[in-house]
């Protein structure tokens, strides 16, 4: 019934839609149906997108995303039956798709793109595993075994790509890349899912060929850049819990910018896992230093980008972490790292690996 009124309210509206300020009173109609019917269990916001492209529709003049969180899955099917009356019967041209439990609604107008619905239904076995309480990392009474944390950076590039990490059962930490279309989106849909948020922030590497990002943290900044980038890019990635480094081969390997920068993550009450991608790195000391939680990333998942060595690679994390009593892997969103993950991170479980985020492993 969720979507069937907001659909309603759209499409009653939305062909006398022209200008931004009335694509804001749709809206604004939009989310007061839905807030009318949707009751204290289910989730809805508002993130305005500015003039773009999308599915291949292309925008009007300011797109509002609307994400509505429901509480039963059950009502996925009637509502897309009802998505399908309601443009039918009002001439309105609907582009869907749906992944992992997101389910999307391009609504177009004269070809331009006007509002997006995404509907997010909860896998509630993952859900309720991912709602518990954090655990101390200190052993745990019941001999229960080893824990692993399996974070997938580079997130923000391919829609495709990150619904199939979000459709992962079991509780994984997602890196998104800043300053990217789909950065917002993509962490936005991660939140609602119940998996945690990472910043993967960009840092100067070395050598005069690497690739650098248009903001990046790099060598010689002072604290008030610093925290200009950490602003930004927070401001792209909405319900960031922690930070990683993308690249920074040569900025993690500088104590004076690590030490301007961990302060920064200290006031805003971030955690931080060094990707360690340079063996001279500083950033886990730095860290510890100016008081910020930290850890380091034990292995690296997806080197090589086969389901048979990604397998392999979790098995030297498992070994860490049995060693030690917790690791971190990273790995990336490649069709061979989710399929090994797919298949290996049930043996896991079953083997007695606790899977858990990367906020239980820091300290």
């Amino acid at each position: 019934m969720l979507l069937v009124c907001v659909s309603a309210a759209l499409a009653g509206c939305t062909k006398k839609t022209s200008s931004k300020t009335e694509l804001r009173a749709v809206t604004r109609e939009l989310t007061a149906a839905a807030q009318k019917i949707a009751g204290k269990n289910s989730k809805i916001e508002v993130r305005p997108e500015p003039a773009s492209s999308a599915a291949g529709i292309p925008a009007g003049p300011g797109v509002d995303d609307i994400y509505i969180s429901l509480s039963d899955p059950g009502e996925a099917g009637s509502m897309k039956t009802a998505i399908d009356g309601i443009a039918s019967r009002h001439g309105l041209s609907v582009s869907a798709s749906s992944s992992g439990g997101v389910a999307r609604y391009d609504y177009s107008l004269n070809g331009a793109r006007t509002h997006t619905i995404h509907v997010v239904t909860p896998l509630a076995p993952r859900t309720a595993a991912r709602r518990s309480p954090l655990k101390p990392l200190t052993p745990r009474p019941g001999g229960r075994g080893p824990r692993l944390a399996i974070i997938i950076d580079d997130i923000g590039y391919d829609r495709a790509a990150a619904d199939s990490v979000l459709a992962l059962n079991f509780p994984v930490t997602v890196s998104v890349l800043p300053h990217l279309p789909l950065s917002g989106d993509i962490a936005e849909e991660a939140h609602r899912r119940g998996d945690q948020v990472m910043l993967h922030l960009p840092m100067q590497s070395e050598g005069e060929d690497a690739k650098s990002e248009t903001v990046e943290l790099r060598v010689g900044m002072n604290a008030a850049q610093v925290n200009e980038i950490l602003n930004g890019a927070l401001d792209s990635v909405p319900h960031v819990v922690g930070v990683n480094n993308h690249q920074g081969s040569l900025a993690t390997s500088n104590a004076r910018l690590m030490n301007e920068w961990m302060p920064a993550l200290r006031q805003r009450g971030l955690f931080f896992v060094d990707s360690r991608t340079e063996k001279t790195t500083v950033a886990y000391d730095a860290a510890k230093k100016a008081g910020v939680r930290a850890a380091s990333r034990k292995v690296f998942l997806d080197d090589v980008a086969t389901r048979e060595a990604v397998s392999a690679q979790l098995k030297l994390a498992v070994k860490d972490a049995q060693r030690d009593g917790f690791a971190i892997a990273i790995g990336h969103p490649k069709p061979a790292t989710i399929a090994a993950l797919e298949q290996e991170a049930p043996r896991l479980e079953a083997g007695g690996v606790d899977l858990v985020f990367a906020s239980e492993l820091v300290q």
